[in-house]
């Protein structure tokens, strides 16, 4: 599926989806494809990461603010270096998805929320969207496979639920989604980590869009 806006040279291509639904893994196979340069998501050095996952309700304002500075920074140097980048996850997944939901489950104040929205709305006003969004689609029996599959021990304790109410924000986000171009790929039945075929289906769509094809 793609929402085809003004044409215009693809330079900054990121990749959305659920935790465990395979960015990382395809932001990887389509840097070595393209020789593309890479921005990931901050997860090993990350230092709120574990203390968010054993106390969430504690964590959660500076977990957030931590990575709306981290991508906001990885942003800056997309758009400065002139070079083709693939990105592991965007800003708007943090502001849209990841804040509203602890909000909502009272695992952040509304002090909190309302505190870091009004910081997310002065940082967009400084960035651009991705020229080419890709979001990875996937159900929760697929996320949950795939998490236990990598094995993270501060994963273990993520909750069905919350997986869940993350994929029904997912949804609710990518429909109106109007920022630029846009791929959905359905994880569920696209297994392009095991099948060369199913990757090839992705290859070409983004050629067809690097080309101006579509």
């Amino acid at each position: 599926m793609f929402n085809l806006g003004q044409k215009k040279n693809i330079m900054h291509i990121a990749i959305a989806g659920n935790i465990g639904a395979g960015k990382t893994t395809l932001t990887q196979m389509l840097a070595k494809h393209y020789s593309w340069d890479t921005h990931f998501e901050d997860v090993e050095t990350n230092p709120y990461l574990n203390d968010f996952y054993d106390d969430m309700q504690r964590w959660s304002f500076n977990l957030q603010v931590y990575y709306l500075n981290n991508r906001f920074t990885q942003i800056q140097e997309i758009k400065s270096n002139k070079r083709m980048v693939i990105q592991d996850r965007t800003i708007y997944e943090d502001a849209f998805i990841f804040a509203p939901n602890l909000h909502s489950m009272g695992l952040m104040t509304t002090r909190d929320f309302e505190n870091y929205f009004s910081l997310f709305n002065l940082i967009e006003s400084f960035i651009s969207a991705p020229d080419l969004l890709i979001y990875l689609r996937a159900s929760v029996p697929t996320l949950v496979n795939h998490i236990q599959q990598r094995g993270r021990d501060y994963e273990e304790s993520i909750r069905l639920d919350y997986l869940k109410r993350l994929n029904e924000r997912y949804e609710s986000w990518i429909s109106t989604y109007d920022k630029g171009k846009l791929l959905i790929i359905d994880i569920d039945n696209n297994r392009f980590i095991e099948d060369k075929e199913d990757f090839g289906k992705i290859i070409t769509f983004i050629d067809g869009e690097i080309n101006g094809l579509f």
